[in-house]
């Protein structure tokens, strides 16, 4: 069985799925998300670097908004990410859709409903951040704040990986001196064999 703070640290580390960037609640008037992007570099890593880490954040808060993407191979081809709308009225209208996967539930989004209009983000040539403020501002979408709890949480396993990485220091250090300690004594028995040897 591994160790239980070992364990401890692991689940904790999945705090980072609800806090952190792109940990946002939209708005119900949003009814899909769509990004298209290459596998390349060329231009490519700033939509990559967003479908990475703030894309599963977004969909964790707003588990009812469907969320796709489309990569290609063609690194020529633009980098975007579209964001379709209903009417408020529509949105309001639409029956709620049953949401159990986030432990504090998001404003149901109206994903039955029509988009009426789409906006787009150019994403190319942009970092995370960029696009994931563009996000913010076009949605109009409340950002999830951590609970004293979470707070306090983080603020733990920060403490626990510090520590880990100075035992890991320390720990990497007696280790270099017992292999010294031992190729100094397998190099005094070699002379001694030898010695023994000659005469």
């Amino acid at each position: 069985m591994v160790n239980l703070l070992k364990r401890m640290a692991k689940l904790n580390s999945l705090l980072g799925i609800r806090l952190g960037p792109g940990a946002a609640i939209l708005p119900p008037e949003v009814t899909r998300i769509h990004m298209d992007f290459a596998y390349g570099l060329a231009g490519h890593l700033g939509p990559k670097q967003f479908w990475r880490k703030c894309l599963p954040r977004l969909k964790y808060h707003n588990p009812a908004v469907p969320m796709t993407v489309n990569r290609t191979k063609d690194t020529s081809a633009p980098a975007t990410l579209t964001i379709h709308f209903t009417n408020p009225d529509l949105a309001a209208s639409s029956p709620p859709p049953i949401n159990s996967t986030a432990s504090n539930p998001a404003t149901p989004s109206a994903s039955g409903a029509l988009t009426t209009y789409t906006k787009t983000i150019d994403c190319k040539h942009r970092d995370d951040n960029a696009i994931l403020y563009d996000l913010m501002e076009l949605t109009k979408a409340k950002k999830v704040l951590p609970t004293e709890a979470e707070k306090q949480m983080m603020k733990d396993l920060a403490a626990m990986k510090l520590k880990s990485e100075q035992d890991s220091i320390l720990s990497a250090a007696v280790n270099e001196k017992i292999r010294a300690e031992k190729a100094i004594l397998d190099q005094a028995r070699g002379e001694v064999a030898a010695a023994s040897a000659e005469t």
